[in-house]
C-alpha cells in the first residue's frame, strides 16, 4: 500500500500495517515472536550488552509483521538501515532486541563504508527523546546531529557511490499500547500517546508496560530509486523527512488514535464554525431572544452531544472488561482484522456493524483496543446517557444524539457540525445505520440519517478518504434474549434506568453464553462508491447548503451496500445451525441421527457452494455442535431406548428463531428448491430458475442478498447438483434441463428436505397475503399503510389458527419492504388519491403461488384475509386452480 501522501511530496511504498494472522482470540496476550531468519553474525557492543541485561526483564516484545516469511523481503544482501520516530536510548535497544529476535542486521553495527559516520545504521526523525547514547558518551560521533544531515549524508553517499544501495526500513515503537492482566492500573498514565515526554516518563513507562512493547517494521524502501529521481540534495531530504513524516504519524493515529483535542476546543470549533453561527442568529430572531442566549442554548447541545474521550478511562476499563468476557463468554473470536489494519492508514474508519445486543459496542471497542487499532467515537442513543453510565461511555468516546432532531433546527446544526469536526480531524466513527438492536435476528432496514451527514462531512472538505467497514457480530446467547421475547409477544420495551442495569449485573456474571465471533467484512471505499452513484461530480468541495440531485441516491446505495457487506462477512456458529435443525419440526425436537445428519447437510450446503469469502463456519463436527448446545443449556436431552431425542422448549424455541434468522440468507437457494418440492412431486429445473428469477428481488429486498437474478440461478442449479448427490432428489430426465422428483412419503429424504425449506417457507406465506388482501379488496382501494395493517392482521390470525409462527411472521415492516418492492417493479402504483392500483399482471404473479403453496393453505389465506369495508362489487378471486 501506497503512503496515500499528498500531491508535491514523494511515492514511496510503505505499509505501517503489514497483515496478522487471519483469526486471533481477544485476549490482549501479546502474539509469539516469529523466529529468526538467520542467526546474528555480529557481536553486540559491549553498552548494549550491559544496558540490554538490565531492560531485558521489563520488556517483551510484540513484533510485526508476524509471518517470518515477510520479514524475508528485509534480507536480500543489500545493506539495512533503520529509521525511528525519535531518538531515545531505550528506542535503540528495543529496536536491537526487534532485529536479532526477527533475525535482522544489528541496528548497532555500521553499514558497509561508514556513510553515516557513526559506527551504527540508524537515524531518526526528531529529537523528542534527548539522545541519551551521545549525552552518555556511549556511542562516538558529534553531540549535534539532525536527521536532516544523517539522510543527507546517505544520500550523498548513494550518488558518490552508484553501486551503494540501502535499503530504508522504517520502524515505529509503542511502549504500552495493548494492556494484559498482568499490567496495574498505575500503568495506563504511562502508556502511548502523543505526548512529548521527558527520559524519566520514559523509563517509567518502559518499568511499567514494557512487557507490552508493540514493534512494527515497514516493507523497506530503495534509496537508490529515491536518488533516481534526480532532484536537488537538498529538496530530496526535505522530501523524504517528510513522507517518512507522514508515515509514522499515520501509523500512530492507527494505533494510538488521533491528537486528541480537549472536550472543550472541539465544541469551540463547533460553535465556531459557519452553519452553526447561522443556526445561532436564527434561533435569537424565531424565539426572539438575544445572540448571546441562543449562542448559550448551542453551547449546551454542544456539551450535551460531545464525547470526552480519556485514554486512561479507556485503559482502564480494558482490564475490567478482560476480566468480564473471560467469565461470561467461551471466547472472543476476531477475523479478518488484519485486512483493516493494513488497509486504515490515511483514511477515515467508519465502522458499521450489526447491531444485536448492548454488548456490540463494548466488544468492538475492545477488540480493536487489544489488537492495536484507536477505539472508535460511538454514536449513541441519549437513552443511554445514564447517571454514571453515560459520563464512562463519554470517556469511552461515545457521543450522544437525540432520537429526533425535527423541529429543532439548532440541534441539529450543532450535531452535524460535530459529526462533520469529528470526520475532518480523522477521528473513527462507529454507528448502527439500522436504527435500534435488531429483535428477530435479521438486519433491519437501514436508516440513512448518520450516513448521509457523514457522507456530507466528506463532500464539504473531500482531502480525506473515508472508508466504511460492515463489522458481523454473532452471539450464542443474548444478554437481552429474555426482554425480546417479552417485546416479541407484545409487551412494551422497557425504559433503560440504572438500577436495572445494576441489577442485571449479578445474573449476567453466572450465565455462560457460549462464544462471540466479530467478522470484519469487505471495506467499501466512499470516493469509489461516489464514482459509480455520482459521476458528474468533479471531486470538488460541495457548500453545506447545497443539495446535488444524487446525493438521496448515493447515501441509499450505501446505506444497501454495507447492509449487502454485513451478511456476506456471517458467522455460522453451533447454534444457528441447532436452529436451523430443531425449529423445522412440529414439537421443536429430533432424534439424534436425524439432527446430527441434518448438520451435516447444512455444513455441507455451506462449503460447496460458498457464499462470500469473509463468511466463516464453525469447525466443530455434528457430534461436538450438539455437545455445545447441551453444555450451554439450549438443548434438553430426553433418553429412549430407541435412540435419545433432543429438543428445546416452547420459550427457547422463539429465542432460536432469533440465532436461525441471523443466517437464514446463507441457505436461499437450497431453501427454495426445498420449499418448490414440499408441494409438487417433480419439477424441471427450468422452472425452478424461471421461478426463482421471479421471486429473487423480493428475497434480495428482505435478506440484503448479494447476487443479480442470474447469479441466483447459477446458485440454484449448482445447489441442485448437492442435493442430487445427497440423495435428497433424483434427476429422472434430462428434458427441458432436467426433471427432478423427490421420494414419495414420508422418507428421510424427504423429511430433510422439509427441514431444509422450513426457514423460508412462511416467507412466501407472508408473500401471499400481501397479494390475496390487495387482490381481495381491488384496485384504488387501499393505500400502502392500510394493505401493512391489514396484512399483519391476517397474519396474526393465521397464527392463531393453525400451527404458531415466528415472531418476524406478522413483522409489519417486513410486509412494508414486500409492498415497496411491488412498486418498485411497477407491478402495483399509487394513484391520484394515493390507494394502490394494479393490473393482471399480478394475478399472473400470483399463480406463481401455487406452486409454493398448497392448495389448503392457499384458501385459509384467502379466507382470513380481511376486507377493508370499503371495497364495492364484485371482488376478484385469487387464482386456485
Amino acid at each position: 500500500m501506497g503512503a496515500d501522501i499528498e500531491p508535491g511530496t514523494a511515492s514511496l511504498d510503505i505499509d505501517p500495517t503489514p497483515p496478522a494472522d487471519a483469526a486471533e482470540h481477544a485476549q490482549p496476550d501479546a502474539a509469539p515472536t516469529p523466529p529468526p531468519l538467520r542467526p546474528a553474525k555480529t557481536k553486540r557492543p559491549l553498552w548494549a550488552r550491559i544496558l540490554g541485561r538490565i531492560v531485558d526483564p521489563w520488556l517483551k516484545l510484540d513484533i510485526e509483521p508476524g509471518d517470518p516469511e515477510q520479514f524475508r523481503q528485509f534480507d536480500d544482501g543489500r545493506p539495512v538501515c533503520y529509521v525511528l520516530e525519535d531518538y531515545g536510548l531505550s528506542n535503540a535497544l528495543i529496536l536491537e532486541r526487534s532485529c536479532r529476535e526477527a533475525g535482522l542486521p544489528s541496528p548497532l553495527q555500521p553499514i558497509p563504508g561508514d556513510p553515516l559516520g557513526r559506527k551504527r545504521s540508524y537515524v531518526a526523525l526528531s529529537r523528542r527523546h534527548a539522545n541519551a547514547l551521545l549525552s552518555l558518551g556511549l556511542v562516538p560521533g558529534p553531540e549535534h546531529k539532525t536527521h536532516s544531515g544523517s539522510l543527507a549524508r546517505l544520500l550523498e553517499a548513494h550518488r558518490a557511490n552508484p553501486a551503494l544501495d540501502v535499503q530504508l526500513v522504517p520502524v515505529s515503537i509503542f511502549v504500552g499500547q495493548a494492556p494484559n492482566r498482568s499490567s496495574g492500573w498505575f500503568s495506563v498514565l504511562f502508556s502511548e500517546n502523543w505526548a512529548i515526554v521527558g527520559r524519566f516518563r520514559r523509563l517509567l513507562a518502559i518499568l511499567l508496560n514494557g512487557r507490552d512493547t508493540l514493534v512494527q517494521f515497514a516493507p523497506p524502501v530503495s534509496l537508490r530509486g529515491i536518488v533516481a529521481e534526480d532532484l536537488p540534495p537538498e529538496r530530496t531530504v526535505r522530501k523524504l523527512s517528510r513522507v517518512l513524516r507522514t508515515h509514522f504519524r499515520r501509523l500512530r493515529e492507527v494505533v494510538v488514535g488521533p491528537d486528541l483535542s480537549t472536550r472543550r476546543m472541539l465544541v469551540d470549533k463547533v460553535l465556531a464554525a459557519e452553519p452553526v453561527r447561522e443556526a445561532i442568529a436564527d434561533q435569537a430572531r424565531r424565539d426572539k431572544i438575544t445572540p448571546d442566549a441562543a449562542w448559550q442554548k448551542a453551547h449546551a447541545y454542544a456539551y450535551e452531544i460531545a464525547a470526552d474521550y480519556s485514554h486512561t478511562v479507556v485503559r482502564s476499563a480494558s482490564f475490567l472488561l478482560t476480566g468480564v468476557w473471560n467469565r461470561i463468554y467461551r471466547g472472543v473470536l476476531v477475523q479478518h482484522l488484519d485486512e483493516l489494519k493494513a488497509a486504515a492508514p490515511g483514511h477515515e474508519i467508519v465502522y458499521v456493524p450489526s447491531h444485536r445486543s448492548h454488548m456490540d459496542y463494548l466488544l468492538l471497542s475492545y477488540l480493536l483496543y487489544t489488537h492495536g487499532v484507536v477505539p472508535p467515537h460511538i454514536f449513541a442513543g441519549i437513552n443511554l446517557n445514564l447517571p454514571v453510565v453515560g459520563t464512562l461511555l463519554r470517556k469511552g468516546g461515545a457521543f450522544f444524539a437525540r432520537r429526533s432532531f425535527r423541529g429543532n433546527a439548532l440541534y441539529a446544526a450543532v450535531f452535524r457540525e460535530y459529526m462533520a469536526q469529528l470526520i475532518a480531524g480523522g477521528y473513527s466513527i462507529e454507528y448502527f445505520i439500522e436504527g435500534g438492536r435488531s429483535r428477530t435476528g435479521r438486519l433491519l432496514p437501514p436508516k440513512g440519517g448518520s450516513l448521509a451527514m457523514t457522507v456530507r462531512a466528506y463532500l464539504r472538505q473531500p482531502s480525506r478518504p473515508v472508508l466504511f467497514q460492515p463489522v458481523y457480530i454473532g452471539y450464542e446467547k443474548l444478554m437481552e434474549g429474555r426482554s425480546y421475547l417479552d417485546e416479541l409477544t407484545g409487551k412494551p420495551k422497557e425504559k433503560e434506568s440504572i438500577w436495572q442495569l445494576l441489577g442485571g449485573i449479578p445474573k449476567v456474571l453466572r450465565t455462560n453464553y457460549g462464544q462471540v465471533v466479530v467478522n470484519f467484512g469487505e471495506r467499501i471505499r466512499l470516493d469509489e462508491l461516489l464514482a459509480e452513484q455520482a459521476p458528474d461530480w468533479n471531486g470538488k468541495p460541495v457548500e453545506e447548503d447545497e443539495k446535488p440531485g444524487w446525493l438521496a441516491d448515493a447515501v441509499d446505495a450505501l446505506a444497501q451496500r454495507i447492509q449487502v457487506n454485513v451478511n456476506r462477512a456471517a458467522d455460522v456458529n453451533p447454534i444457528n445451525l441447532l436452529a436451523l435443525a430443531l425449529l423445522s419440526t412440529p414439537k421443536h425436537a429430533m432424534g439424534e441421527a436425524d439432527l446430527l445428519a441434518q448438520i451435516a447437510l447444512s455444513q455441507t450446503l455451506l462449503r460447496e457452494v460458498p457464499y462470500a469469502p469473509h463468511v466463516t463456519v464453525t469447525p466443530h463436527t455434528p457430534t461436538q455442535i450438539v455437545a455445545h448446545g447441551e453444555e450451554i443449556g439450549t438443548l434438553i436431552r430426553t433418553a429412549h431406548p430407541l435412540g435419545d431425542v433432543l429438543s428445546v422448549d416452547d420459550e427457547n424455541a422463539v429465542l432460536l428463531s432469533y440465532f436461525r434468522n441471523n443466517v437464514l440468507h446463507l441457505f436461499t437457494a437450497p431453501a427454495w428448491i426445498a420449499v418448490c418440492f414440499l408441494n409438487n412431486r417433480r419439477m424441471s429445473r427450468a422452472q425452478l430458475q424461471r421461478l426463482g428469477r421471479t421471486l429473487y428481488p423480493f428475497l434480495q429486498a428482505e435478506l440484503f442478498l448479494p447476487w443479480t437474478e442470474d447469479g441466483f440461478a447459477e446458485r440454484i442449479d449448482r445447489t441442485i447438483d448437492i442435493l442430487v448427490r445427497e440423495g435428497l432428489l433424483q434427476q429422472v430426465s434430462d428434458e427441458d434441463g432436467g426433471i427432478l422428483a423427490r421420494n414419495v412419503g414420508q422418507t428421510d429424504e424427504v423429511f430433510r428436505l422439509r427441514a431444509i425449506g422450513h426457514a423460508m417457507q412462511q416467507a412466501f406465506e407472508r408473500y401471499y397475503i400481501a397479494i390475496s388482501v390487495l387482490v381481495k379488496n381491488g384496485p384504488g382501494t387501499l393505500g400502502a399503510g392500510e394493505l401493512e395493517s391489514l396484512c399483519q392482521l391476517a397474519a396474526q390470525r393465521l397464527s392463531l389458527l393453525y400451527a404458531p409462527a415466528a415472531p418476524e411472521f406478522f413483522d409489519k415492516g417486513l410486509f412494508r419492504g414486500f409492498i415497496q418492492k411491488l412498486r418498485e417493479l411497477k407491478l402495483v402504483w399509487a394513484d391520484e388519491n394515493s390507494k394502490l392500483v394494479f393490473d393482471d399482471r399480478l394475478k399472473a404473479w400470483a399463480k406463481d403461488a401455487r406452486v409454493v403453496l398448497g392448495r389448503e393453505l392457499r384458501h385459509t389465506i384467502e379466507r382470513v384475509s380481511p376486507n377493508s369495508g370499503r371495497s364495492t362489487g364484485e371482488m376478484p378471486a385469487l387464482p386456485v386452480g
